[in-house]
């Protein structure tokens, strides 16, 4: 099993809040960019297509992509933090 970032710690940590998208594992400056031009501003917006995509993994990696530009790494890091604070969370 692959360790966890600071940044996913740091994440998964504490409560959702009103934080940038770009505080999300996996979603770097680039990243970060396209998803704000797509309205995906906020980390609790893109916590909300996770939700609609029914916490399916595989499906929102592909959308992560898509969306995005992400690499498959990248796509992975960011669903874990997800999946994760949504076990701490909800």
């Amino acid at each position: 099993m692959s360790s966890t970032s600071q940044k996913h710690q740091n994440f998964v940590g504490e409560p959702m809040g009103d934080k940038p998208v770009r505080t999300l594992a996996g979603i770097g400056e680039a990243l970060g960019r396209r998803l704000e031009q797509k309205g995906f501003d906020k980390a609790y917006v893109v916590l909300g297509q996770f939700l609609l995509l029914k916490k399916d993994k595989e499906i929102f990696a592909e959308w992560l992509q898509d969306a995005s530009g992400a690499n498959t790494h990248q796509a992975e890091q960011c669903t874990k933090c997800l999946k994760e604070w949504c076990e701490a969370f909800l």
